[in-house]
C-alpha cells in the first residue's frame, strides 16, 4: 500500500495526527502531536527511521518541547488507513518493546517513546539481521537437534525389536 495522505485519527487516543515530511525519505509520518505523541508509519516507511544511523531530525523537532498526554497502551487498537484491527508484535528479537502492527495494510503505530527505545536496539540494519539470524539458528538448531535425538531413538528401538523379532522368528 502506498502512502496515505489523508488526515488520519490517533489509534491510541483518537486525536487528529500531523503529517511531518521528512525530506531525506520522501515520506509523511504521522505524529499525534496534540494528544499521545504517538507516531504512525505507512506501510514500509518505518524500515527508514528504526536504527540509530537513520535521520529522525524532523520527527525530533516535532515534538520537541511538548508534553503529551499518556494512553492505555493495553487497549486495542483500530488501524487508522485501513480500520482493521492492530496486533501487538515485538520490534525486534529483543523482545523489549512491543508495537502495533495492523496486517492487512501494513501499518505500525509506535507510542510515544517506543522509536527511541527501539532504535537504541541496533546501530545498523546488519547487526539487526544478523540477531535475527543467531535467534532462527538457535530456536531451528534447538528443535533439529531435538528431532535427531528423537530419531536415533526411534532406530534404536527397531533395531532392539528387529533382533527380537528375528531371535523369535529364526531362534
Amino acid at each position: 500500500m502506498s502512502e496515505n495522505f489523508e488526515i488520519i485519527k490517533c489509534p491510541a487516543c483518537q486525536k487528529e495526527m500531523t503529517k511531518v515530511f521528512v525530506p531525506s525519505e520522501g515520506v509523511n509520518v504521522d505524529i499525534c502531536l496534540d494528544g499521545c505523541g504517538g507516531i504512525y508509519f505507512d506501510n514500509r516507511e518505518f524500515k527508514y527511521f528504526d536504527e540509530q544511523d537513520e535521520n529522525i531530525e524532523e520527527i525530533i523537532k516535532a515534538v520537541e518541547g511538548k508534553t503529551f498526554n499518556k494512553v492505555d497502551g493495553s487497549l486495542p487498537r483500530t488501524c487508522p488507513v485501513c480500520g482493521a484491527r492492530m496486533v501487538k508484535n515485538y520490534a525486534s528479537v529483543k523482545k523489549e518493546v512491543q508495537i502495533d502492527e495492523c496486517y492487512s495494510c501494513g501499518g505500525k503505530f509506535l507510542d510515544h517513546g517506543e522509536l527511541e527505545k527501539i532504535r537504541a536496539q541496533y546501530a545498523t540494519e546488519e547487526e539487526r539481521s544478523a540477531d535475527i539470524m543467531k535467534e532462527v539458528y538457535d530456536t531451528v538448531g534447538v528443535e533439529i537437534k531435538r528431532l535427531e535425538q528423537e530419531n536415533a531413538e526411534l532406530r534404536a528401538k527397531r533395531s532392539w525389536m528387529k533382533k527380537l523379532f528375528d531371535k523369535m522368528i529364526y531362534g
